[in-house]
């Protein structure tokens, strides 16, 4: 009998299982696929760590998560500076002076404000994706960045689409094309599956094991429940299923040592199919003879990877949270049971509070 099922093998539950077990619990980890690690899980080939669902770049300015982190990982230098294919014109990215200038020619931040005031749309308050961004930086930018790009990734005119998830984006009048803000940045030396490695070091797992193909069983194997998983298949869809996108990978090993020149590159053409390419050696600053590049297609159908958070499907969510906040005995946490769009240190700093939380109980 084990005090913790814990379903999934991701950032949450593993962190769960690490934690729970120093503190003296016994726990079971199980994974419907045959590897540990979750979406953050990378193979190496070729010498390569890939990043087999989507490149996975991790940042944060909570020194108690980094510290956390480098407990079990090193972190190289790599900053996520991608860039932006465009009807093959090559634009840097996220939007900087060097964006402005390639499009405007403008040279100083005062050029660049001016400019941006000059294009942008008199749009009081924005309704929607398209309205918020055309509000901010005009059509142009909007034509050759955004459009495209979001309605291949969320498969609906950005025009039914709320601003938050665009909002994100950084939008600078300097020339730093740093994608994210954060005091820290990374990619784990030797891959992210060796830090899952260590953090289940001396726990069951098993893998290639659906909970859902016997609930019975495995519900009675452990007195309380860590659950992961798509929070709308927990409680058997009976407020209706929540919507996401999914993606599919196509990867291929190049017999030449650079193919781009970059870790990411998006293509932002809606005649394009994928969204963006992947060259996973450029992660880890790689020198090796080959080089292997993922593009990523926007799917509407398979795993689940970017809750739609719009009214709709909050409404759906927060009939499961009724629920869920009632529970005794099972915790939930990730971006699948949250229904959110966590980064990899939003879940990290979740899992290391929900756990404590719960080893306190026992105090």
């Amino acid at each position: 009998m084990y005090d913790y099922l814990i379903i999934g093998s991701g950032l949450f539950g593993s962190i769960c299982a690490r934690e729970l077990t120093n503190s003296g619990f016994k726990c079971l980890v199980i994974d419907k696929r045959n590897h540990i690690g979750g979406n953050c899980y990378t193979e190496n080939i070729e010498g390569i760590n890939v990043h087999k669902y989507g490149a996975h770049i991790f940042h944060t300015s909570d020194d108690g998560v980094w510290n956390y982190m480098n407990k079990y990982t090193k972190f190289n230098h790599f900053v996520n500076r991608p860039k932006v294919n465009f009807k093959n014109e090559i634009y840097s990215f996220p939007i900087n002076l060097m964006t402005l200038y390639q499009i405007y020619k403008v040279t100083t931040p005062e050029q660049a404000k001016l400019i941006l005031n000059n294009v942008k749309s008199d749009i009081p308050t924005p309704k929607n994706l398209e309205e918020w961004v055309l509000s901010q930086v005009g059509k142009e930018i909007y034509e050759i960045f955004i459009k495209g790009y979001t309605t291949k990734q969320w498969g609906r005119d950005p025009k039914e689409l709320p601003s938050s998830i665009i909002k994100r984006l950084p939008i600078r009048l300097n020339y730093d094309d740093n994608y994210f803000f954060d005091k820290y940045q990374g990619i784990p030396i030797g891959g992210y599956t060796e830090i899952f490695k260590k953090l289940l070091d001396g726990i069951d797992v098993r893998l290639s094991v659906d909970y859902f193909e016997d609930r019975v069983y495995w519900g009675d194997v452990a007195t309380k429940i860590i659950y992961t998983g798509p929070i709308d298949q927990y409680y058997n869809f009976i407020f209706g299923k929540l919507e996401y996108r999914s993606l599919e990978f196509k990867t291929k090993i190049l017999d030449y040592n650079d193919f781009q020149g970059n870790a990411v590159v998006n293509y932002t053409d809606i005649g394009i199919e994928y969204t963006r390419i992947l060259e996973h050696k450029h992660f880890e600053f790689g020198n090796q003879e080959k080089t292997v590049i993922t593009e990523e297609y926007p799917r509407t159908n398979g795993d689940p990877y970017y809750p739609i958070n719009d009214e709709d499907n909050n409404i759906i969510y927060s009939h499961y949270k009724k629920l869920m906040n009632q529970e005794k005995n099972i915790i939930f946490g990730g971006r699948l049971a949250d229904y959110k769009y966590y980064d990899m240190h939003q879940v990290v700093a979740s899992a290391l509070k929900r756990v404590k939380e719960e080893i306190n109980t026992y105090l």
